[in-house]
């Protein structure tokens, strides 16, 4: 039996939780957030708890016991809480700023790079404009999904992925990069 699976879900007060056939609703304060369920397991609602149970012993729904329970307790965190996500772009003149629903990055590229920020996701920008490599600019995302929230954040990173040597390019605020040592020069 999953660990995780057999754990009941604590719905808090002011969140509202509709269990479909192959549907589970979650709203709160925030947001309203919809997922679609496996039919290897089935949703329950007991009280003020939610209790995922699996229809048989199969691979597949030992596998989804434990999944389909994490994401009805994120989309229950999502819609009370939120989730965030902080991202850092270190080098000299790099950028970032938003432009109506538009997300620009200037990391080095002819132009700057720009991404539509998807719906429910926001972005904050603490410090628009790198000034060195010891001051980043730096920007949060955060909404009420998990899964768009580091979606989102996975693909900006992508976009300019930090280097080994000068560590220049967009990373996590909590992310280290191993930094290799350039080329010695030694005198003969």
């Amino acid at each position: 039996m999953s660990r995780i699976g057999k754990k009941p879900v604590k719905v808090p007060s002011g969140v509202k939780v509709e269990v479909a056939p192959q549907l589970l609703k979650v709203s709160g304060a925030k947001d309203t957030l919809t997922l679609d369920l496996d039919g290897a397991v089935s949703v329950s609602q007991e009280g003020d708890e939610v209790v995922v149970t699996r229809k048989d012993d199969s691979r597949h729904a030992r596998a989804m016991h434990g999944t389909i329970r994490s994401h009805i307790a994120n989309m229950i965190e999502g819609v009370t809480k939120g989730f965030q996500r902080g991202l850092s772009i270190y080098g000299t003149g790099y950028s970032v700023k938003v432009q109506g629903q538009n997300l620009e990055v200037a990391v080095g590229f002819a132009k700057p790079v720009v991404m539509p920020i998807p719906a429910g996701i926001n972005v904050e920008i603490k410090t628009p404009a790198a000034r060195g490599n010891d001051n980043p600019a730096q920007f949060i995302i955060s909404g009420p999904s998990k899964h768009l929230v580091g979606q989102f954040a996975a693909a900006i990173r992508l976009k300019k992925p930090p280097e080994p040597y000068l560590g220049k390019g967009i990373r996590y605020t909590d992310e280290q990069i191993k930094r290799k040592v350039g080329k010695a020069f030694g005198s003969s």
